[in-house]
């Protein structure tokens, strides 16, 4: 049985061009910090990665950090913009109560250590209240955080709203768009926030590179020291195969967005389609708003109501469906998922609601059969 893979969101494959646009610079000598000629290739290449990112997401080149990852990207942010730790009680931030664990969990960390947090409240269909968010904001607020595009259910939030608000009270806004880009347009500039973190893997990039994007008049503290590497913001030898990798990945998604952005949308409600007919609405209902473009292209969050989450996604894995039941980064918790706990989703979907997310290269006969597969299995197991 040939496997379907629906589970990108996770971790999308690295496109076969993109590692050939890595291959040069895995195999070439010379350091990119190096003043002689072998350093300055690398340089060049890493220098153009930098100006590529930063031209599709509207950015200033000077304004593209480059991280391990969407993880760091978040902690840089964070910890970066609050500063010192040590102040404790005297500080405060707000944040919501959908954040993926990289942004969630240091939160808690300066929670722990005394920083004040307000969790805004979001609404049955995944959407924070921005408005009540931005009316928590006090003079001690030293942050504001809110994804982008939440990564378990794809709902698009409305974080230029929330960097309006919060900039008529000094605040910077941080936003985790690890799911956002290289699946919907986002324009730096535009959203108005002070730092946005994306991640390669997430859009047929290398694992193990990500960027921070900090906005140039913001003051962001280093978490990393050892050199003076990338303004001072984040010392290390830069990696330059993994930029060159995400420039090129970023590069293919924008020449092609919005034909993806297209497919995308049709295979999404085409498989949500198949499976309402297929069991009905009383054995599968979706998750978030009803409006196609409030949520990710390719992202399809669904409930199958009185079922076993554990249970079902073994079987769907047995049956060659790779899919998932949230967030990869919590897929050991045996607790269930906060975002869902959040919007109040009824205890009989709160563990038998699955994530189904889309790639560049999934095709129209995968979602047909994926559909069967996810049918019969759901009847299979559904008790009488």
């Amino acid at each position: 049985m040939e496997p379907i893979y629906l589970d990108h969101n996770a971790s999308a494959p690295l496109d076969p061009e993109v590692l050939e646009a890595m291959r040069p610079f895995w195999l070439a000598a010379g350091n990119p910090e190096s003043r002689h000629s072998l350093g300055r290739f690398p340089r060049r290449a890493y220098e153009h990665a930098r100006e590529t990112i930063a031209a599709i997401l509207n950015a200033g080149p000077s304004e593209v950090i480059f991280t391990s990852g969407g993880t760091e990207s978040n902690n840089l942010a964070i910890f970066g913009l609050v500063g010192d730790e040590q102040r404790g009680c005297s500080q405060h931030l707000v944040t919501s109560p959908i954040e993926h664990p990289a942004v969630s969990e240091p939160v808690q960390h300066l929670e722990s250590r005394g920083v004040g947090v307000d969790r805004a409240e979001v609404g049955t269909d995944g959407r924070v209240d921005v408005e009540a968010m931005a009316d928590r904001l006090r003079p001690a607020s030293t942050l504001a955080t809110l994804i982008l595009a939440q990564n378990e259910t794809g709902v698009l939030q409305d974080v230029g709203r929330l960097a309006d608000r919060a900039r008529e009270q000094g605040v910077p806004v941080h936003t985790d768009a690890v799911q956002a880009v290289g699946r919907v347009p986002v324009d730096f500039r535009a959203l108005g926030v002070a730092t946005l973190a994306a991640s390669a893997h997430k859009f047929h990039g290398p694992v193990g590179v990500g960027v921070l994007l900090v906005r140039s008049d913001v003051s962001l503290a280093p978490r990393v020291f050892g050199g003076g590497q990338q303004s001072g913001r984040r010392a290390g030898t830069p990696a330059v195969a993994l930029a060159v990798g995400m420039a090129e990945a970023l590069q293919r998604w924008h020449r092609d967005a919005e034909e993806r952005r297209d497919r995308w949308t049709r295979l999404r409600d085409r498989l949500e389609s198949l499976l309402l007919a297929g069991l009905g609405p009383d054995q599968v209902v979706r998750t978030g708003p009803e409006a196609s473009d409030a949520r990710l292209p390719q992202t399809l969050h669904v409930g199958f109501p009185d079922l076993d989450g554990d249970a079902l996604l073994m079987q769907l894995d047995l049956a060659g469906v790779a899919a998932s039941l949230g967030s990869a980064c919590a897929s050991g918790s045996t607790q269930p998922s906060p975002t869902l706990l959040a919007m109040k989703i009824p205890d009989n979907r709160l563990r038998s609601s699955v994530r189904f997310s889309l790639g560049a290269t999934t095709t129209e006969d995968e979602i047909d059969e994926a559909a069967r597969r996810i049918i019969a299995v759901v009847r299979r197991i559904r008790p009488a």
